[in-house]
């Protein structure tokens, strides 16, 4: 008999960034108020998504099946929108500040950073036990930013997770196990 309780996982969480040095950096390091991305706005989604090839003879009766690609997507929506959160979400971005003013300039191939980010999401919960789901990757998406008078604006973005480790490893899926 288990002495497991089992968990159902209500509501959303925090998100946290930060750029990727090489190792995915402990929970103490990364979950910090200035690693916080942005307020999320419509939850976060994990695709995990695996392709196979199946090599098959003509009468059906001989098969072989292997994965080829995986493909890993975390997916949220943000509505504190500045222009560091959108450096995060551009790898053409850059940020001046002077004067009491914020500049972002977006755009030119040739501004390209080239940089990776940890990407954190943190789903706390004081009885069943906090999950975090961790990748490294960029956005991929781009962004969209739509103001209208009677709605926040969401940036929506996705990032697609690279492998991070010797493993190939593109999530880590972390949870605490509560007790009966």
């Amino acid at each position: 008999m288990s002495t497991e309780k089992e968990k159902i996982i209500l509501g959303s969480g925090k998100l946290y960034m930060m750029e990727y040095a090489g190792t995915i950096p402990t929970d103490l390091l990364l979950e910090v108020d200035a690693n916080l991305f942005a307020a999320i706005s419509g939850g976060a989604t994990l695709e995990y998504k695996p392709e196979f090839y199946t090599a098959e003879d003509d009468l059906g009766t001989c098969s072989k099946t292997k994965l080829t690609k995986e493909e890993v997507v975390l997916k949220t929506g943000t509505m504190k929108v500045n222009g560091k959160t959108l450096q995060k979400l551009s790898p053409t971005a850059r940020v001046t500040e002077a004067a009491g003013k914020r500049t972002t300039k977006i755009g030119g191939i040739n501004n390209l950073d080239g940089k990776k980010y940890v990407i954190r999401f943190l789903y706390e919960d004081a009885t069943d036990g906090d999950v975090r789901v961790t990748i490294m990757g960029v956005n991929t998406i781009g962004f969209a930013l739509a103001f209208a008078k009677d709605k926040e604006t969401i940036v929506n973005a996705e990032f697609k997770a690279e492998p991070h480790d010797a493993e190939g490893t593109k999530i880590i899926y972390e949870e605490e196990i509560p007790t009966v």
